[in-house]
């Protein structure tokens, strides 16, 4: 029998442990800081539509992580922009009962947005699993996570990297349908991660505030130039109609404490903590910059979102319209030759 060691205990991961504990599969949540250290003490208050819980975890702090064994599975839930310096702290610890192997000999499943830890992950780790993951959830209150996916939690599709489905892909998916999650498998994860990142390019514009007609037109432009720069670079996305699995009765249940405008991106800057928007916004303007597709309502993005978290505090969105003042002022700069094109 797996045991699954979740390795980030943010709106995914605790999420992940609730799920676990209450359908009674084996795991461990590893974290650190205040979230970690309440949980530890008081137990994780989960939300769903039919009501909260106190749910008491197998909780540990990353200071004093669980014993490894054969047996385990990594689940990867940390923010993308964690995802290296957590694969380095987990790749070379030790495995109980076992000469010389590290946990780089066990199975690691990705679960970030974007498209850069699964590489990373396979410099390490010989049996790298990408997991494409819908689920509307929040974690903005130490202690407290709130996930409103209904019925079920979130819907996941998972697959070898880079490709290629296994017995063990197969088990994360019946193991995570067990949970109470919709799950798949595919033998094309970079599909579905690529499709996904297509979505998760307008998640920048919840640091913004303007009409919406404009917040329309902006969040179809990011959209474009990611579509475009990730077909130059080769990804075929994914489609819905592709799923294995019926999502149609799945949805965001109202009154869930899920409201629109306040996802992952949002949640972080709002908690003060790092961006992720250099792997999402940012993926599409290296693909564009590798494969010489302009980006530039992508870089723009990117850069204000950049500026606002050096800046180390979030209080109010900046104004819509500076993401295409900042575009106008780039193409004027390319227009009078001060920024060279290829």
């Amino acid at each position: 029998m797996s045991r699954y060691i979740i390795i980030g205990a943010g709106a995914v991961g605790a999420s992940l442990a609730a799920q676990f504990e209450l359908a009674g599969i084996s795991y461990a949540l590893v974290g650190r800081g205040a979230q970690i250290d309440h949980v530890k003490k008081h137990g994780l208050s989960y939300q769903r539509p039919s009501g909260t819980r106190q749910v008491r975890l197998n909780a540990f702090d990353l200071a004093d992580p669980p014993e490894l064994t054969q047996r385990d599975i990594l689940l990867l839930t940390v923010k993308s922009q964690d995802a290296p310096g957590a694969l380095a702290f987990w790749s070379w610890r030790p495995v109980s009962e076992a000469a010389d192997a590290t946990a780089a000999s066990l199975p690691v499943v990705t679960f970030q947005n974007g498209l850069a830890t699964e590489a990373s992950a396979l410099r390490t780790f010989a049996r790298v699993y990408g997991a494409s993951i819908l689920t509307p959830a929040r974690f903005t209150e130490t202690g407290k996570v709130v996930a409103g996916g209904d019925p079920e939690v979130g819907v996941v599709t998972i697959g070898r990297f880079p490709q290629g489905h296994d017995e063990t892909s197969e088990r994360i998916a019946a193991d995570l349908n067990r949970a109470g999650y919709l799950a798949e498998t595919s033998a094309d994860i970079r599909r579905w991660k690529s499709a996904k990142l297509l979505h998760n390019v307008r998640n920048v514009l919840e640091l913004f505030d303007g009409p919406a007609d404009l917040r329309g037109l902006i969040g179809e432009a990011l959209v474009n130039e990611a579509r475009q720069a990730l077909e130059a670079a080769g990804y075929h996305l994914a489609s819905p109609s592709e799923r294995t699995i019926d999502i149609s009765a799945w949805h965001v249940a109202q009154n869930s404490g899920i409201a629109a405008g306040q996802q992952s991106t949002w949640q972080s800057f709002t908690r003060g903590t790092s961006s992720e928007v250099d792997f999402l916004n940012g993926e599409i303007v290296l693909l564009g910059r590798l494969h010489n597709i302009p980006t530039p309502y992508n870089e723009a993005a990117q850069t204000i979102a950049g500026r606002l978290a050096h800046q180390g505090g979030f209080s109010n969105p900046a104004p819509l319209d500076a993401i295409r003042s900042l575009v106008d002022r780039s193409h004027q700069a390319i227009d009078a030759g001060l920024i060279e094109t290829a």
